[in-house]
């Protein structure tokens, strides 16, 4: 029998009814282990391949035939935009199918809530917080809706891998499985994976599975590329009455910039556009010019602004926009629109600046080039030129480079950063013990260490060490014991399990909501006082009232550009992969069909510099009398490592800037002298315990405030340091 006979009958009829010509590779391979294993699945390929129907099909046959006693598939989503979205799809869906769907987050509907909870069936979509909730607070109702749950479809795999929210994920979804003695099939779905093992590893945490990750061959994509520069050129002077920390003075005003505008708007005319930029900031102030320079060519307005801080109701009015075909919509965004959400068919993208990594390089190119178009991905840089620099690497623009490394490694070598380790996170230990005792109510340390040191996500954590824990949370009265000996949450802790914030194990700034009357336009972090002119949303506002109390701005609309500065939260671990190829790029003299022509300058007058000044081929570079720079090539965490070591043999060390490639080090001695210590160091059994770390270090994270400073000290040394990649990275 073929597989599209093997379908639901309403199944079959959608297909038929959507002019479907043929199932696609990955959804066949998804039926086949659906249908024949037992396995857990794994499904990545690119966007817009079919991979949710490939997940959807197969599962939903299953439970049309053997209806389930209770909710029978659960899809978890980092999104409640994409739960919205799937909704919609999954409706259509299953419009004859008698199977219902339920969506479940803060947003939805409780009277649709209360009612899956007095009759469980169907399809729950959800995401891991609203399920933390509902495992915490409603552990009696989870067992009768999860008692015959069959499926787990887990989206956006690769986010959640990379996230706290996914170690949180896998948690509950163990919790579920001692609560209801249920072990449903994972299914993951993900367009951008680097090392499938990894992920299917993650999918099978506490599972006891297999994983199937079927490889299907999509053939050789073409992709549209094209990376363009503008410059402003400043001036290095003496300003003796400056109140300004930058000592320089524009020569050449922002003549760069405006024509950075004015190309955006050129191209992105009449082109349904995603304008991705690294920040919220960049997003407003990029949209607002191009509306500026559209309101003076009389041209329609058809700019939108797409992030975390622009209301939901906003972001949806422009999803919906969006996936209309009748106007050409330029959206500017962030993250946000990374993932999945379906925004229809994209003429293109634009990336105003380096991505982030090779990953989300890889997902905003995938955001176009649905519906069997080229995907289009245009590059923008605009630089600022300082004339008469002293500084010796100065002139280098590390971003560009990383740019042209991050495209290649990504088109010539389908490699994407494989995910750091979180084998430690005592933040997350906290939060689940505190969810734990709130759900299952007094226990003992005993076991309550049994319960929580057999989830998968903790298996690296030893019995000291949450001894340890509890023994500081009962200190702190976040924990109680009772007089029969056992473990309750403490006074202190009630605050914190009983706040609506609990739930979140991300860190979230408190936001001030902005109403322009009763119309929610999105929040802000800071107070702007009545008067202030500030962007939000792609509009400018004036502040007309602030209700302090309720943390609410009262605004008005005003034309023109302004600008808002939210508080950056920004860190960004390069990979030594990443670092190596952007040695290879300034090493080689290869020419990139998708850089302009002045891009093409500009990489060649990199490449003069960087050869000329020694650093491709030297560790230590003399930078001044006593300063140094020191290129090992290899990846910030690497990097830092180092740096602590050279630290440790008292040796005055620092990156200059968060995605720095090399250290700068201060060090009296001679340029041999430096290179012998550095190589004494790699070969030595350094103990990372013996760094000179800073007393607070920490890999950040909420709910730290609760963890022992040790704790969290070790936490950085075993999960964020690397002593053996640095090395294994000089012998290469």
């Amino acid at each position: 029998m073929d597989t599209f006979s093997k379908l639901a009958p309403f199944i079959q009829d959608f297909i038929y009814q959507s002019k479907w010509e043929e199932l696609r590779g990955i959804q066949v391979a998804a039926c086949d282990i659906i249908f024949d294993t037992d396995d857990n699945l794994l499904l990545s390929s690119g966007t817009a391949s079919g991979k949710t129907e490939a997940a959807f099909l197969p599962v939903l046959t299953e439970l049309y035939n053997k209806p389930s006693k209770s909710v029978g598939v659960m899809y978890i989503s980092p999104l409640k935009a994409l739960i919205n979205d799937q909704f919609k799809r999954l409706e259509q869906l299953l419009i004859d199918s008698h199977i219902p769907v339920t969506k479940w987050h803060g947003d939805a509907s409780v009277s649709q809530k209360n009612h899956l909870i007095k009759n469980p069936q169907g399809l729950l979509q959800i995401t891991p917080e609203s399920l933390e909730s509902l495992i915490t607070n409603k552990r009696g109702a989870c067992l009768k809706m999860f008692s015959d749950l069959r499926f787990v479809i887990i989206d956006e795999v690769h986010y959640f891998m990379r996230d706290v929210r996914g170690v949180q994920l896998l948690c509950v979804l163990e919790r579920l499985k001692k609560l209801t003695g249920i072990t449903p099939r994972r299914i993951g779905l993900s367009a951008t994976l680097g090392d499938v093992s990894l992920a299917q590893n993650w999918l099978n945490t506490g599972t006891d599975r297999k994983c199937a990750a079927p490889i299907i061959d999509e053939g050789k994509k073409r992709i549209g590329l094209h990376v363009e520069r503008f410059v402003n050129y400043t001036e290095k002077r003496d300003l003796e009455n400056s109140d300004s920390s930058d000592n320089t003075i524009s020569s050449g005003g922002d003549i760069g910039t405006r024509e950075h505008y004015e190309y955006l708007f050129k191209q992105t005319l009449d082109k349904k556009t995603i304008i991705f930029t690294n920040s919220r900031e960049e997003s407003e102030f990029v949209i607002a010019n191009l509306k500026e320079i559209a309101l003076k060519n009389k041209a329609p307005d058809v700019y939108r602004v797409h992030h975390g801080n622009v209301s939901s109701l906003l972001r949806e009015n422009t999803e919906d926009e969006m996936k209309s075909a009748d106007e050409k919509i330029v959206t500017g965004a962030t993250v946000t629109l990374e993932l999945g959400i379906d925004i229809g068919s994209l003429d293109q993208a634009v990336q105003i600046g380096t991505p982030y990594s090779v990953s989300s390089f890889a997902q905003r190119l995938g955001r176009c080039g649905r519906r069997g178009q080229i995907p289009q991905l245009l590059f923008t840089f605009v630089e600022s030129i300082r004339i008469n620099t002293e500084d010796k690497l100065g002139p280098i623009n590390w971003d560009f480079i990383r740019t042209i490394a991050i495209i290649e490694l990504y088109t010539k070598e389908h490699w994407l950063e494989p995910i750091p380790p979180q084998f430690h996170a005592y933040n997350l230990l906290y939060h689940q013990t505190m969810s734990y005792l709130k759900s299952n109510g007094e226990m003992s340390a005993a076991a309550l260490a049994q319960d929580i040191l057999t989830l998968g996500c903790f298996k690296h954590i030893s019995q000291d060490d949450y001894k340890y824990l509890l023994t500081h949370l009962l200190e702190i009265e976040q924990l109680q014991k009772t007089e029969q000996g056992g473990l309750i949450i403490g006074r202190e802790g009630e605050k914190i399990v009983n706040s609506h914030k609990f739930l979140t194990v991300f860190i979230t700034p408190e936001y001030l909501l902005v109403k322009d009357e009763n119309r929610t336009i999105g929040t802000v972090d800071k107070v702007y006082p009545v008067g202030v002119r500030f962007a939000l949303a792609g509009l400018t506002w004036e502040t007309v009232d602030v209700n302090v109390k309720s943390k609410v701005i009262f605004v008005k609309r005003v034309p023109g550009i302004s600008v808002v500065d939210w508080d950056i939260d920004f860190k960004n671990d390069l990979h030594t992969v990443l670092v190596r190829k952007m040695r290879s790029v300034l090493l080689s003299d290869d020419s990139y069909p998708y850089l302009s022509e002045r891009c093409k300058e500009r990489l060649a007058e990199i490449r003069y510099i960087t050869r000329n000044s020694g650093i491709l081929d030297n560790l230590v570079t003399p930078l001044s009398d006593k300063k140094y720079a020191v290129f090992p090539w290899v990846g910030t965490r690497q990097l830092i490592t180092l740096n602590y070591a050279l630290r440790h043999r008292k040796i005055k060390s620092n990156l200059p800037w968060i995605t720095c490639v090399y250290l700068e080090v201060n060090y009296s001695g001679t340029k041999e002298q430096l290179q012998e210590i550095i190589s004494e160091i790699l070969h030595s059994d350094l103990n990372l315990y013996d760094l000179p770390l800073p007393e607070k270090v920490q890999i950040d994270g909420k709910c730290n405030e609760f963890i022992p400073l040790d704790l969290l000290r070790k936490q950085f040394i075993e999960d964020y340091l690397d002593f053996d990649g640095l090395k294994e990275a000089f012998w290469l």
